[in-house]
């Protein structure tokens, strides 16, 4: 029997969580990465994870109590840098997880993602890595959000902007695409979809781009290059 690759794993601080006070550290992080600013309100946080409104606030305070969220009321709840480990270990798991069914299973993005809600709460850190390592250690989900590394925070693409508002002559990182399923294939069959490097050769007044991609110069119209977001 080979012997099976040994990843060192950092500390896990998700045991002292609750798959629900989970969901609602994510899903502040998750509204962070979408480009939110601030405290995520209360109201949106009890519709994003369908519950009333009583029990996303006392939820709320309860993790402000522990300390892995900060609570300004009447504005809402951002996560501390506790919480924001948190976030990060258990959307790091759910992403990997997304990645393998949607690659190796043939899942749909949205429902690899779906079926990995239910793994990201029960997977040891020691799996997490071991996965990571078979997938060749992926930076970006099925769905072209980031799969957060060790020692990254949640909202892990800093610098995060549209495609559009990139510099002329910058060597750029696609992160998300957000387009229909439709242009989303044609993107990537153009060499643009999560994880590729393009060159912005020139920005037009309307927003559209002329990018050099790996198969070579490719104009992007502005409906389209607002649905891209990109690092660099």
């Amino acid at each position: 029997m080979a012997a099976s690759h040994h990843v060192a794993a950092a500390p896990d601080d998700t045991g002292s969580t609750t798959e629900s006070e989970q969901m609602y550290l994510i899903t502040i992080a998750m509204a962070a990465e979408d480009g939110h600013k601030g405290p995520v309100p209360v109201p949106a946080l009890a519709e994003a994870l369908d519950v009333s409104r009583v029990s996303a606030n006392e939820m709320v305070k309860k993790l402000a109590e522990r300390g892995l969220v900060a609570y300004t009321p009447y504005k809402g709840a951002e996560l501390t840098q506790q919480g924001e480990g948190i976030a990060r270990t258990v959307l790091r798991r759910r992403r990997l997880w997304a990645l393998f069914l949607a690659d190796h299973l043939g899942l749909t993005p949205a429902a690899a993602d779906a079926v990995a809600c239910e793994f990201e709460h029960i997977t040891p850190v020691e799996v997490a890595e071991q996965l990571s390592h078979f997938l060749g250690d992926p930076r970006v989900g099925p769905q072209g959000k980031p799969i957060p590394s060790d020692g990254e925070v949640a909202q892990a693409v800093i610098g995060l902007h549209a495609l559009a508002e990139s510099l002329v002559g910058r060597s750029v990182e696609v992160v998300r695409v957000d387009a229909d399923p439709a242009s989303h294939s044609f993107l990537e069959g153009q060499g643009i979809a999560p994880g590729a490097a393009v060159t912005v050769l020139a920005l037009s007044d309307d927003g559209g781009c002329l990018l050099d991609t790996s198969t070579g110069h490719v104009h992007v119209s502005a409906g389209l290059a607002a649905t891209i977001a990109v690092s660099g």
